[in-house]
């Protein structure tokens, strides 16, 4: 049981998530910090492409536009996000949803040559076992891209551990990157994606104390993780 309490207190969040649409909120949120990691992956037209913590399934219909010889799946742990990204793509021939999580992904070894997973890392219950995992279904010379928002490095964040109604970690970039090394990978970098979008004068959200902390909050940027599976 120990090991699926985290998951089962995910899923239940997540699936409130789902129902007030947060899913589909997180496309005008976090586009302008996945579009300039996208350009960085340079992805071919035959990727085959993990998008894990994939919510309801935009970004996954964005990669799969971009690999139209490839494949996407999506992973979630909540299965009303994954129902949703289901209905969402039903049109889009090469993208598929599966329910599960980062320390148990439902795909076989070697199965992917990306694996992306955007604001989803730092809720995993286990993150050695979660890159541990990620390395496993990436074949040899496949490589993961991690994007966090929630890290130390950012001062203008740590107020949302607050806010959260699950366990969450709060680590350096360089304690993700560790992470990935003992996991295996090789190359193992962290960079910053600042958000370039613009801030509004007046901010009434309770994220941030006041529209000025998010625009200090955009210009830190979301941190990115990347690491390539080196193989045997």
């Amino acid at each position: 049981m120990a090991d699926t309490a985290p998951e089962s207190q995910l899923q239940k969040e997540f699936n409130r998530w789902a129902e007030e649409g947060r899913g589909e909120e997180m496309e005008a949120h976090h586009r302008p910090i996945t579009d300039p990691m996208l350009e960085l992956m340079r992805l071919r037209a035959d990727e085959r492409v993990l998008d894990l913590g994939c919510g309801s399934g935009w970004l996954a219909r964005q990669v799969a536009a971009l690999v139209p010889q490839g494949s996407v799946l999506g992973v979630d742990v909540s299965d009303e996000m994954v129902r949703r990204a289901k209905r969402a793509s039903a049109g889009v021939a090469n993208v598929s949803f599966r329910s599960g999580s980062a320390e148990k992904i439902p795909a076989r070894d070697n199965s992917f040559t990306r694996a992306i997973s955007v604001e989803s890392a730092y809720y995993w219950s286990d993150a050695g076992k979660g890159a541990r995992e990620i390395c496993r279904v990436l074949a040899p010379g496949g490589s993961a891209w991690i994007l966090i928002n929630y890290y130390r490095d950012n001062p203008h964040c740590h107020q949302w551990g607050a806010q959260y109604a699950i366990p969450v970690h709060l680590l350096w970039a360089e304690e993700w990157a560790e992470i990935f090394r003992r996991a295996g990978f090789g190359g193992v970098a962290h960079r910053r994606i600042p958000d370039h979008s613009p801030t509004p004068e007046v901010y009434e959200g309770r994220w941030f104390r006041d529209a000025e902390q998010l625009r200090l909050f955009k210009q830190e940027g979301a941190l990115l993780i990347t690491g390539t599976n080196p193989g045997a």
